[in-house]
């Protein structure tokens, strides 16, 4: 008895301490498991492009020059991003500034131009860092406060964890009878809101709380470096996952006029399967150009490139399958965080968790409240 009432306490100032940022983690987690379609459907008119079969593609050198005209002279193109037919390229410029700390000051720039690979006419620029999925993103990866919010959220999700723990000890039923008010909701006409207040927080709790705990670790991925590596270092056998080379471009050599057109066609080329293609801008002549092309369901099965920027010429190739356990198991981190691992099924899982976890400081604080002040409590 005494253990319960210590762990009960336990639980009560773990929820205190961390409910409100777990309240903004579930809530903004929800929406983020159905970014893309929602982005499809609001961001329609900038996303989508009319779909040419047969048409070649403008020169990328064109697509890019129309992007830096629209952006201006104060920004240059970093990144350009190739999507499947009837969808409209985009160019993007990302700008950080390392002393600040907040996502406002921290972030300089970041603007994505959408380009209609047909025409290289510009269809929009989007100022990103203002866009609003990406506000609900920086408000869930770090609580828009930079370095800082991502220890916080990484503690957090710490917290939550120990709260997932002691929660299933306090619901554990100590006989039949009491189980058999844990696994189902018994309510009544008469049934008091307290009382269904309470069975929320357990009952949902409860069914959520594999998928939520699922969710919680590979959010630590990100949070912690230290986390990560371990995680790997396990995976691998003991190995810990080798860093990637780095390259250098060849300065002196004569730049190709379509050098980004014959690193498209080979991306293309070695991963036909693929849907996106990413080629990076460098800012320097001796830069090599980073690549990568994914999939849109599949993201962690991606293939990574580099080339020399004047010649195009291929550096390095590396895929998925042949990569280091643990390594493949950090490329499907973010898959499995939003269940998109195991298609609509998953993610239709991870919003449900997301939203009974963002639910349960509340119906939480509704508990404690109401064993406070019972006489205000009862419904």
């Amino acid at each position: 008895m005494k253990l319960r009432k210590s762990i009960g306490k336990i639980h009560l100032w773990l929820g205190l301490s961390s409910g409100l940022v777990v309240f903004i983690l579930g809530f903004t987690g929800c929406i983020l498991a159905f970014e893309p379609e929602l982005k499809d459907l609001f961001y329609k008119d900038r996303i989508f492009a009319e779909n040419r079969p047969g048409e070649p593609m403008a020169p990328v050198s064109q697509l890019l020059a129309s992007a830096a005209k629209a952006l201006g002279k104060d920004y240059k193109p970093d990144a350009i991003r190739f999507y499947e037919p009837g969808r409209n390229v985009q160019v993007g410029v990302y700008q950080t500034n390392k002393e600040g700390w907040n996502m406002f000051s921290h972030i300089k720039a970041y603007k994505t131009v959408y380009v209609n690979p047909y025409t290289a006419r510009v269809v929009y620029v989007e100022d990103t860092k203002y866009e609003f999925f990406y506000l609900v993103f920086s408000l869930h990866y770090d609580l828009m406060l930079a370095d800082t919010g991502q220890k916080i959220v990484g503690w957090v999700t710490v917290i939550f964890i120990g709260l997932l723990i002691t929660g299933l000890m306090l619901w554990w039923p100590r006989n039949k009878a009491a189980a058999r008010q844990r696994f189902a909701f018994r309510w009544k006409a008469t049934t008091k809101w307290k009382r269904k207040n309470y069975d929320l927080h357990n009952i949902l709790g409860f069914y959520a709380m594999l998928f939520a705990l699922l969710i919680a670790l590979t959010g630590l991925v990100w949070a912690f470096t230290w986390f990560d590596n371990s995680v790997q270092w396990l995976v691998n056998g003991g190995k810990p996952t080798p860093e990637w080379p780095s390259f250098q471009s060849d300065s002196t050599a004569t730049r190709k006029a379509d050098v980004y057109d014959g690193i498209l066609a080979h991306m293309q080329q070695q991963a036909p399967q693929e849907k996106t293609y990413y080629i990076s801008i460098p800012a320097t002549p001796s830069e090599s150009i980073y690549g990568y092309a994914q999939s849109l369901n599949k993201n962690y099965k991606w293939t990574g490139f580099y080339y020399d920027q004047q010649t195009g010429k291929n550096l390095w190739l590396n895929r998925y399958k042949d990569r280091l356990p643990g390594d493949q198991l950090r490329n499907m981190n973010y898959d499995i965080h939003t269940g998109l691992i195991l298609g609509w099924p998953g993610r239709i899982l991870a919003f449900c968790a997301s939203f009974i976890a963002a639910g349960l400081p509340i119906t939480g604080f509704y508990i404690w409240w109401g064993r406070k002040k019972p006489s205000s409590s009862s419904g």
